[in-house]
């Protein structure tokens, strides 16, 4: 080794020992007599320091040193005079005795600081330097102990991790494929997974009962905060097990992972129907930090002469605490916010209670004081409030008001990033209608187990039928979710029917799987977690690039390494690709 310890470690139990350390230079100020060099590793980092009796030759070195300039350093540890309590190294300094510069850098093209100067672009162009920052490499360290954790506690409840296909066969439903050409198979593509979907059920028709992956995943859809191209799963399956056993392990994953990695422990975690969901957050992922459930007022409001409300499917507010101070302006930018096209309301109804008990809404014309009194009461509002009401076609109001919710916990700073709210969202739609298509879709996925008591809708009712599915939701973010699974050949081609799938087609695509069912496939279930979400929950971030070593940006680019990019017309022709371009 070149180095006897690392930049982190050394502290006033090593005074007196001759060390090496080997690192990056971060800071060097020349003060005349004395010269200091911050060094550092991605343990820590730890001064040196060279004073008027060192060798002339050695200080000229020092002085050469630039930021980045990679050195390996020796000399005896002392205490410092001017201690940096900050630091677990901030007691000691080492009084170099030689320096050796083990290669140059060129001046970096933004601070490599907590605090940086390099714009998002420029840091995702020189990745391989944002990750020497310490709130980077700190988010990595934090991914790497909590999948060790992961493996730990699913080893200890006898799981076994197995590696599945990364080159499969490409499937129309869910996201888009990314698909690659086979040079040995002209005009044929294998597909990169979307998920280990289909393997790990078979995995469970070959008797192995418990297995777990932490997986890379592709899909080719458009990217937003927390989605990339390229993700990591926790992809889980069990056999021989029911919801409750799946809801029962994986939430005390969740809470094993909160009590080890962030020393936090979570009460049991509370459950939510999918249809109260939608009715009571206008969400299937509730943020239930923030309260404001939505109030339905319909009883309340129709028949008064008001067109909006009248004419309204449904009529429904949030109840926003110690807002009723909002000026006119403010609440005209609300509802200016409520109209942008990714929101599309076409007003907001507003009432306030002050703090003197008086009731005053912007339809005064149509409601007396008892209206607005049991407004009130239905909000369970008190003096200090401010009630904000829409109305609408129930799916698109609950989704507008669900969208205000959020903007508004937002700007009353309820979403705090050191409070863990979790909960399982249970009992989704098995289907739902795509109008584009004209079809059915499955909510989840095709292999989904409906509740067997609502089997017989399939053929009279499809869009009442329920899911054996659950989601885990924390702070408003889907972590994971899974389903029990359909493990009988009639059933899978009786849910392929209603998805629109021809009996050829069904054949052609998961032929595979529906033949497996027919040499003793187990009950089974599973789950699968978004790895990268969770850890951006536990870093605190509203991104997940940071804890992923190298992402894409929003158009699918890595810039550091510049890809997508052209291939040579040679490649091209030996894949039997032709283009028009």
């Amino acid at each position: 080794m070149l180095r006897t310890h690392t930049c982190g470690e050394l502290t006033i139990s090593d005074l007196g020992q001759t060390v090496t350390l080997c690192g990056w230079v971060q800071k060097s100020r020349d003060l005349g007599g004395m010269t200091f060099i911050d060094v550092r590793d991605r343990y820590g980092l730890t001064q040196l320091v060279l004073n008027t009796d060192t060798d002339a030759t050695l200080r000229e070195t020092a002085r050469s040193l630039g930021r980045e300039f990679v050195i390996k350093a020796t000399g005896q540890v002392q205490e410092r005079t001017s201690k940096n309590l900050k630091i677990p190294t901030g007691e000691i300094e080492i009084v170099a005795t030689d320096i050796e510069i083990l290669n140059a850098a060129k001046i970096p093209p933004f601070l490599i600081e907590d605090e940086t100067d390099g714009g998002e672009e420029l840091r995702a162009k020189f990745r391989y330097l944002d990750l020497r920052r310490n709130p980077i490499r700190n988010n990595l360290m934090l991914r790497h102990k909590m999948a060790q954790e992961v493996r730990k506690y699913l080893d200890g409840l006898n799981f076994i991790e197995v590696e599945t296909p990364v080159l499969i066969k490409s499937t129309p439903e869910g996201a888009r494929d990314f698909v690659v050409p086979s040079r040995m198979n002209p005009g044929e593509f294998y597909a990169l997974p979307q998920s280990p979907q289909t393997f790990k059920q078979l995995l469970m028709v070959s008797g192995f009962d418990r297995y777990f992956q932490i997986v890379k995943c592709f899909r080719d859809e458009d990217l937003r905060a927390d989605r990339q191209p390229e993700f990591t799963q926790i992809d889980c399956e069990m056999a021989f097990i029911t919801q409750e056993d799946i809801l029962h392990i994986f939430e005390g994953l969740t809470r094993h992972l909160f009590k080890t990695v962030k020393g936090i422990h979570l009460d049991k975690f509370p459950r939510m129907d999918y249809a109260d969901a939608m009715r009571l957050y206008g969400s299937d992922k509730p943020d239930i930090r923030l309260g404001m459930e939505f109030v339905e007022l319909n009883d309340l409001t129709k028949g008064k002469n008001f067109g909006i409300f009248d004419n309204a499917e449904l009529v429904v507010g949030i109840n926003v605490k110690g807002c009723a101070e909002y000026t006119r302006k403010q609440i005209d930018e609300l509802t200016e916010w409520l109209k942008r096209p990714q929101i599309g309301a076409t007003g907001m109804i507003y009432c306030r209670y002050g703090s003197d008990g008086t009731l005053k809404s912007s339809v005064d014309k149509f409601y007396g004081e008892d209206d607005l009194t049991n407004w009130a009461a239905a909000f369970n509002a008190e003096p200090g409030d401010l009630m904000l009401i829409l109305a609408g076609k129930t799916d698109k109001v609950r989704k507008q008001l669900g969208e205000l919710r959020l903007e508004m916990g937002a700007r009353l700073s309820l979403r705090d990033k050191n409070t863990f709210a979790p909960l399982w969202v249970i009992d989704f739609p098995l289907l739902e209608w795509d109008e584009e298509t004209g079809r059915y879709h499955a909510m989840h996925h095709p292999f989904t187990s409906p509740k067997p008591e609502d089997i017989a809708l399939l053929d009279t009712a499809p869009g009442e039928v329920r899911a054996n599915a659950y989601d885990m939701v924390i702070n408003g973010v889907e972590i994971g979710g899974g389903s029990i699974r359909i493990h009988d050949r009639a059933l899978q081609s009786l849910m392929f029917k209603h998805l629109g799938f021809t009996q050829q087609e069904a054949q052609k695509q998961f032929g595979f799987l529906m033949d497996a069912f027919e040499y003793g496939a187990p009950p089974h279930g599973g789950i699968a977690f978004g790895f990268d979400r969770l850890c951006s929950i536990f870093a605190g971030l509203d991104s997940i690039r940071d804890v992923i070593a190298f992402p894409k940006n929003n158009s699918g680019r890595d810039l550091m390494i510049d890809t997508p990019s052209t291939i040579a017309k040679s490649q091209m022709n030996e894949l039997k690709i032709r283009t028009t371009v």
